[in-house]
């Protein structure tokens, strides 16, 4: 029984954090007025990336930047890949991901 409902818990708990969280569009701005790719990320893409982008569900982001270029993370970003769905962060926030991204070797 508590097998059962810690999955039911776990599969609900991982339906709703795909979804990412939503502050209403809001993003807070750097300091140089660009988009806070830390917060997206963090509301956007740990649930499946984990919380250190470690992997998770989905694969380790913490050295993106060593494999792939800004253009190509966007390009996955809006186009999705593999199990990923397309356009979970858009626009100059997926750029200001893209570009967060990356930076991390």
């Amino acid at each position: 029984m508590k097998k059962k409902l810690l999955g039911i818990l776990l599969g609900t708990s991982l339906v709703l954090a795909a979804c990412g969280g939503d502050d209403g569009g809001d993003s807070k701005e750097t300091s140089s007025g660009g988009m806070d790719a830390e917060k997206i990320v963090n509301n956007k893409c740990t649930s499946c990336h984990g919380g250190n982008l470690e992997g998770g569900m989905g694969p380790a982001l913490n050295d993106i930047g060593s494999r792939l270029d800004k253009d190509q993370i966007l390009e996955i970003i809006q186009n999705g890949k593999g199990q990923m769905p397309a356009d979970l962060v858009k626009g100059e926030e997926a750029e200001a991901v893209a570009e967060w991204l990356a930076n991390k070797k």
